[in-house]
């Protein structure tokens, strides 16, 4: 008498391929509700841009709509400035930056020279360019970069992933 099941397939015991950051950011955000993320959006960019806004530097934004899209991950982040505050919208924007998310990341910590970026082709503006610029040239405005407080935090934990990938 045998003590193994009379059907036994080595299939069964394949081995997946772990899964990355990439494929979890891909599947969850289409699922997250709008409101969860302007939840979670809007406070980071408002702290981390505190400065800047109560200083009227992202004045030339007000009423107008630009969206990040961070095209390996598939995420397009839209953004408005109402009373000096960003605000994440629904709309799509009337520039486009996109790029990958290293690129993006790099463009945050200050890794690289934005202007490099763009004209390597790396992060690419699209629709109305002189929007798109004005938001580049505000980001590279920002002295301190945007790696501070918990973003920063966060932002250097992303670069120390990407490191492992």
């Amino acid at each position: 008498m045998s003590l193994l099941p009379l059907s036994f397939s080595l299939s069964s015991f394949a081995i997946s391929p772990p899964v990355t950051v990439h494929q979890v950011i891909r599947t969850l955000d289409p699922r997250v509700p709008f409101a969860i993320k302007r939840r979670l959006v809007e406070p980071l960019l408002n702290r981390t841009f505190a400065i800047p806004l109560a200083e009227g530097e992202f004045d030339a934004l007000e009423g107008r709509r630009i969206s990040l899209t961070i095209a390996d991950l598939g995420v397009t982040l839209s953004l408005t400035l109402e009373s000096q505050r960003l605000l994440l919208c629904r709309e799509k924007g009337e520039a486009t930056i996109r790029g990958g998310w290293r690129e993006f990341l790099c463009l945050a910590t200050r890794r690289e020279d934005p202007d490099s970026l763009f004209f390597q082709r790396r992060l690419i503006i699209e629709g109305d360019t002189e929007l798109g610029l004005t938001l580049k040239n505000l980001l590279d405005g920002c002295e301190e970069g945007l790696a501070q407080g918990r973003f920063g935090e966060l932002l250097l934990g992303l670069e120390r992933l990407a490191r492992r990938e």
